[in-house]
């Protein structure tokens, strides 16, 4: 498949567990036991009220080899919907990183600080950010929302990609 086509394609049912979604050459999967949000972190829930938030693989990818992590914010503040929370830096790109849902701030992962790669090697795994406790969970998707959002985000990020490159 060429990357011209790509965002045409919808994302592919690869089994019950996940889902799979075509980024050119590469193919990012997706845990369907997960909720995502419109900013490209996954979301898992805990306990009642406390979700562990993460960068989803369509975020990594774009990315590519983080290797700096910082955050703003402290354990225990409270974060309001978007607020920036913290900063990336990989070989492609720096972004901030904006809470995707409004709570409290429960726990940041140390393990990301002292080795940022671990986003890159266990994105769903050892690889998350941060916990909130929060009951804002309406504005996060479901596996089959966040792949039509996915289909959407790549249209723009290849209209993105292909202008930089005729600059």
């Amino acid at each position: 498949m060429s990357d011209d086509n790509a965002a045409d394609s919808p994302a592919n049912i690869a089994s019950e567990n996940s889902f799979s979604f075509a980024m050119g050459e590469f193919t990012a999967e997706f845990p369907r036991d997960r909720f995502y949000a419109t900013n490209h972190m996954w979301a898992t829930e805990l306990t009642t009220g406390v979700w562990r938030f993460g960068l989803t693989a369509y975020a990594v990818r774009l990315l590519q080899d983080v290797y700096f992590l910082e955050w703003e914010v402290e354990p225990r503040v409270a974060i309001a919907l978007r607020a920036q929370i913290g900063s990336i830096e990989s070989k492609k790109a720096e972004s901030d990183l904006y809470s995707p849902v409004a709570g409290s701030l429960a726990k940041i992962n140390e393990l990301t600080i002292d080795d940022p790669s671990l986003i890159n090697a266990d994105t769903y795994g050892d690889g998350w950010l941060i916990e909130i406790e929060t009951t804002d969970i309406t504005r996060l998707l479901d596996p089959d929302a966040y792949a039509q959002h996915l289909i959407d985000a790549w249209e723009v990020a290849q209209r993105t990609i292909k202008g930089q490159a005729n600059h």
